[in-house]
C-alpha cells in the first residue's frame, strides 16, 4: 500500500460522522490498493445532499437532475492504467487522481432500496467513483460495464461490506 494518501472529505449536509468519513477514506485505500496503486495519491471528496449534487451535475455536465455520485477524474488514464510518479504534484509528492461528490441523500435512499446498509452502499458509490478516477467507465452495458462490476465487488469484498 501506499505510504500516504490524503483524502481531504467536506461535507455540506449534516449527519456525516466520523465513522462515516473513516469508511470514505478506508475505502479510497482499499480501492487503491486493489487496484495496484502504490503512489501516494489525492482524493477529494465531498459529500452532500441531492440539491448540491443536482447543481454541480448541471454546472459541470449541463446534467439538470441530481445523481448519486460524481467524479472528475484529474488524470486521463484507462481501465487499468496506473498513474506514475511523473504525475505527482511536486509540491506536495502526491498524485492528485480527482474529485467525487456523493448525494448522502442517495446513499439512504439506495441502502433502503437494494436492502444493504447505508455503510455498504455509501463505500460502494466511494469504489465506483474512485474506479472511475482510474478510468473506468460503463458506458456500454457490456464489456466496460461487466468488467467495472467485477473490480467494484473485489473491493467491497476486501472491505467485507458483502450484500
Amino acid at each position: 500500500m501506499a505510504e500516504r494518501h490524503d483524502i481531504p472529505i467536506a461535507a455540506d449536509v449534516a449527519g456525516v460522522s466520523e465513522r462515516a468519513r473513516a469508511l470514505i477514506r478506508r475505502t479510497v485505500r482499499a480501492a487503491l490498493e486493489s487496484e495496484g496503486v502504490t503512489l501516494p495519491c489525492e482524493v477529494d471528496v465531498l459529500v452532500t445532499d441531492d440539491a448540491g449534487i443536482r447543481a454541480i451535475n448541471r454546472a459541470q455536465r449541463n446534467v439538470d437532475a441530481a445523481t448519486d455520485v460524481l467524479s472528475f477524474p484529474a488524470l486521463e488514464l484507462a481501465a487499468g492504467e496506473k498513474p506514475s510518479a511523473d504525475d505527482a504534484d511536486p509540491g506536495t509528492g502526491l498524485v492528485p487522481l480527482g474529485d467525487m461528490a456523493i448525494s448522502y441523500e442517495r446513499v439512504a435512499a439506495q441502502a433502503r432500496e437494494y436492502g444493504h446498509s447505508k455503510s455498504r452502499e455509501l463505500s460502494y458509490l466511494v469504489a465506483h467513483s474512485v474506479l472511475h478516477l482510474l478510468g473506468y467507465d460503463h458506458l456500454d452495458e457490456g464489456e466496460q460495464k461487466a468488467l467495472m462490476r467485477a473490480h467494484e465487488e473485489a473491493i467491497m469484498d476486501k472491505l467485507e461490506l458483502k450484500r
